[in-house]
């Protein structure tokens, strides 16, 4: 499989506790904290262990770290949504929730905020940041949506 540049990773450096600092493909560099994350699915307790989340590797092809190969691993995309939202930014997947949330396709998804389809999808595939106007957009629709429905 072969990652796009804003979701390969090309490297990593692990920041006690529980953080990572990522170089994507793309050129972006960002840290992320999972301390949160940790604590929150208990499907990651083992990396509450210093030394298993000192073990931290990218994969092969950069689209995932590694901390117990077949067992416990983060997407890249998960990894620079998280980053991204961390720094406060507005991460791609809170868009898709939002397009979700509401069944709506690209298509419309862009026209309900006064955007392209093509641009819409620059957001969701995260080659271009989102600015916090489109997510304003997504909310102001959303609000507008629920005012009619009551």
């Amino acid at each position: 499989m072969i990652h796009d540049p804003q979701h390969t990773i090309k490297a990593l450096a692990v920041r006690a506790p529980a953080g990572l600092t990522l170089t994507f493909a793309d050129g972006a560099t960002l840290n992320v904290d999972l301390a949160s994350a940790i604590k929150t699915h208990p499907a990651l307790d083992a990396l509450g262990d210093a030394a298993v989340f000192a073990l931290a590797r990218v994969d092969a092809l950069g689209g995932y770290v590694v901390w117990i190969d077949d067992d416990l691993e983060m997407a890249a995309d998960n990894l620079r949504n998280m980053a991204t939202e961390q720094a406060g930014g507005i991460g791609p997947e809170r868009v898709l929730n939002w397009m979700a949330r509401h069944n709506l396709t690209q298509e419309r998804a862009a026209q309900a905020i006064g955007v392209s389809r093509r641009m819409l999808n620059y957001y969701l595939c995260g080659a271009k940041p989102i600015p916090k106007t489109v997510w304003l957009a997504c909310l102001g629709w959303e609000t507008v949506k629920e005012l009619q429905a009551a």
